[in-house]
């Protein structure tokens, strides 16, 4: 009987990581980090854009386009 050192039977002592199971998706925490920063961005810009530098920003970026088509 031929012996193959690759597929001996181990038992499991939970330090090696399971050949069957894929790393195709993410994990929840990788979701709730995922989720924080997000929100958190979405925060940030929205006190910006609703301050007095988002209005800036915007009457700037406006005045751009309309140079840029020779309209202003």
């Amino acid at each position: 009987m031929h012996h193959d050192p690759d597929h001996t039977q181990r038992p499991d002592d939970g330090l090696r990581p399971d050949p069957t199971r894929g790393d195709d998706g993410i994990t929840t925490a990788e979701y709730a980090v995922g989720t924080a920063a997000g929100a958190g961005l979405a925060g940030l810009l929205y006190a910006m854009l609703t301050g007095g530098f988002g209005d800036q920003l915007l009457t700037t970026l406006f005045d751009h386009v309309l140079g840029l088509l020779g309209i202003g």
